[in-house]
């Protein structure tokens, strides 16, 4: 199955401080999204061409001052020319992010250039500044991420947005460091970037350029060493399919600048800060001995402190990004039950260790990011969790409703940062081929006026159980009871009915539900339809076949991927006076191992069906030449499932 990794939720630590890290969002367009050191823009949908774009960057100019202990003051000049009214709303909002806890923000200038030449300045009563986190309540105790909004002046077809503004650092995020990592894609017009920084000599750097940009400085001035490059792209490049899912900063244009000789210093830096704040407190202690009371296996004790930790501290705040490197206290996180990435990893470090269980933090990209930059960049780690040396497991509290001994599917698969052992090459572990799992078992009756009363039972195992408990959690009985008349409401049909299901609230990786229902005139008289889940279905047989109808560039790179079982069972009965004249044929594929084998049994009014899927995709990542062949399989199992069941 080809799948793109989901965006990450809430409860996934991304560091935007003045941009995107890497991951999978759009670069720098607007001012307000260029980056800050550790913080790195990528690829976006593709344009089709500069004169395609409502609204173009004339210029962009960005350049980092930094000193000694790592600290450094970002300027950011850009101007956007408006081409069409699609683009007025967008071009006339602005917003700036930045650590309010260790940055001011500088507006120098910020105007309207009319296309007569007429200068209108953005008043300051057009300024407005949001610094808490998004959350009911939140404040600067859960996120120190500032974002002051402008709203441009009298914007029209025709006319130049500009804005210059400064961020002044108080301090670095690590002592004595500065690292930046920056791409541009080709499918954007880009009139003029440049790029400057600023370092005292003393700072030992090493550096790297990619694609299209061009260095046109590196020399050491009265102690300083300066760094230029510059880029322009007045012909953007049209693309056919959007980019891979897979960011890899060398298929783009871009550089990388750092300080850190390797990652294992990365690692080092973050647990300087870190690790203090693991050792257990008195609270904790006792807090660690409630949990596992009556458990003496280690596997055991060490599922419940991560269980109590995954279903007790909320996500709230910023994670690894400028400013928030050190976690909050135990006795904060635990009055609160609320903390980032980093607290939670923090947290459940200092559980583990109250019970005797060996464990650490490991740095990881939880974007679209699988293999880290030559160059050692900070914000090529976004995101924190916990690693378990004595049972060999990774563990994520972060990640609501991931089962102990599973994690998300953003990073499976990944090289992390182990801070016990900084220089080590490590990496989680990849998917399981064919854990993910699901069985339907359909069986109707149909009415002669074309109504259908019958039922669905289905298991499911791996993410598509994970990701049911976790949309039926909340499930209320008064919603539980409307269940089947709401679903197939939203279909236009009338039906009554009962749902039921295995307790959804445990972390498990397994889930079954089973639903009753009777449908008023539910099918057409006389008439056809493809067979096909009767009520929702996390991963049904069509999941599986997704990518027949994608568009695959010839020049598109490795993309994410994953695999999976399903099957699905039919028996469905007409009345005597329906005469079924037709169904869809048997077939059995086989493609480098996944497999598709449908039979379909008619006796008498009563058809048997039987398709099952078997997609031995490893993932998470696949190259394109797989994806076409696999694609080349899903094709051929398309038209089975799309043949319909005529009757009459």
């Amino acid at each position: 199955m080809r799948i793109a990794m989901q965006r990450l939720s809430a409860a996934v630590c991304l560091a935007l401080i003045g941009g995107a890290a890497i991951a999978q969002t759009a670069p720098a367009d607007r001012a307000g999204t260029a980056p800050a050191a550790s913080a790195t823009p990528v690829v976006k949908p593709a344009a089709a061409a500069a004169s395609d774009d409502p609204i173009r960057r004339e210029r962009s100019y960005l350049s980092y001052t930094v000193q000694a202990d790592g600290s450094y003051v970002e300027q950011h000049e850009t101007a956007f020319k408006v081409l069409d009214e699609r683009a007025i709303e967008y071009a006339k909002h602005e917003s700036i992010g930045y650590s309010a806890s260790i940055q001011t923000l500088d507006v120098v200038e910020a105007y309207t250039r009319k296309a007569d030449g007429r200068r209108i300045d953005v008043p300051k009563s057009n300024f407005q500044v949001e610094t808490n986190d998004g959350r009911e309540g939140g404040g600067p105790a859960f996120s120190d991420i500032a974002t002051t909004r402008l709203v441009f002046p009298d914007v029209a077809v025709g006319d130049t947005v500009v804005l210059n503004y400064r961020l002044v650092g108080k301090k670095a995020m690590f002592d004595g460091h500065f690292s930046d990592i920056t791409s541009f894609t080709d499918t954007a017009y880009m009139g003029d970037l440049r790029i400057k920084i600023d370092l005292p000599a003393g700072l030992w750097t090493q550096q790297q350029t990619f694609g299209k940009l061009k260095q046109v400085r590196d020399e050491t001035v009265g102690g300083r060493h300066i760094v230029e490059w510059t880029y322009q792209n007045l012909s953007p490049v049209k693309r056919e399919s959007d980019p891979a899912s897979i960011f890899d900063i060398e298929r783009y244009n871009g550089y990388a600048l750092s300080t850190f000789r390797s990652y294992g210093d990365i690692a080092k830096a973050y647990g300087e800060r870190a690790l203090p704040k693991a050792v257990p407190t008195a609270r904790v202690r006792k807090l660690a001995d409630e949990i596992a009371a009556g458990k003496t296996d280690q596997r055991a004790v060490a599922q419940a402190l991560y269980e109590w930790v995954s279903t007790n501290i909320n996500y709230a705040g910023n994670c690894i990004g400028l400013g928030a490197v050190v976690p909050r206290d135990q006795e904060f996180v635990l009055d609160n039950r609320i903390g980032d990435c980093k607290d939670h990893a923090t947290l459940l470090q200092a559980l583990f260790a109250a019970k005797g269980i060996e464990a650490t933090q490991a740095l990881i990209n939880a974007g679209n990011v699988y293999t880290l930059p030559k160059v050692p960049v900070a914000s090529s780690v976004n995101h924190v969790l916990n690693y378990l040396p004595g049972l060999d497991l990774y563990v994520d509290a972060t990640a609501k409703g991931i089962p102990f001994g599973e994690l998300p599917a953003q990073i499976a698969g990944k090289p992390v940062l182990r801070i016990d052992r900084p220089e080590l090459k490590a990496s989680t572990p990849g998917f399981v081929k064919l854990h993910n799992r699901q069985r339907m078992n359909t069986r109707l009756t149909v009415l002669e006026d074309g109504s259908m009363k019958g039922t669905v039972e289905v298991e499911l195992s791996g993410m598509p159980a994970i990701s049911m408990r976790a949309s039926l959690r909340e499930l209320s009985a008064d919603d539980a009871k409307d269940m089947v008349k709401n679903v197939f409401k939203r279909g236009g049909l009338e039906a009554e009915g009962s749902f039921t299901q295995d307790d959804p609230k445990p972390l498990r990786g397994e889930h079954r539900y089973r639903t009753q229902f009777e449908v008023k005139q539910a099918l057409p008289v006389p008439g056809a339809f493809a067979l096909g889940p009767s009520f929702f279905s996390p991963m049904p047989v069509s999941a599986l076949v997704g990518s027949a109808t994608a568009e695959i560039d010839k020049d598109e790179g490795d993309g994410t991927c994953g695999g999976g079982r399903s099957e699905e069972t039919y028996r469905i009965e007409f009345p005597a006076t329906m005469k079924v004249i037709a169904v869809p044929p048997n077939l059995s594929l086989e493609s480098g191992g996944s497999r598709y084998t449908a039979t379909y049994t008619l006796k008498g009014n009563v058809l048997e069906a039987s398709r099952v899927i078997e997609d031995v995709t490893l993932g998470p990542v696949c190259t394109a030449e797989y994806n076409r062949a696999y694609q080349a399989f899903a094709k051929k199992v398309l038209p089975n499932l799309k043949a319909q069941l005529v009757y009459q």
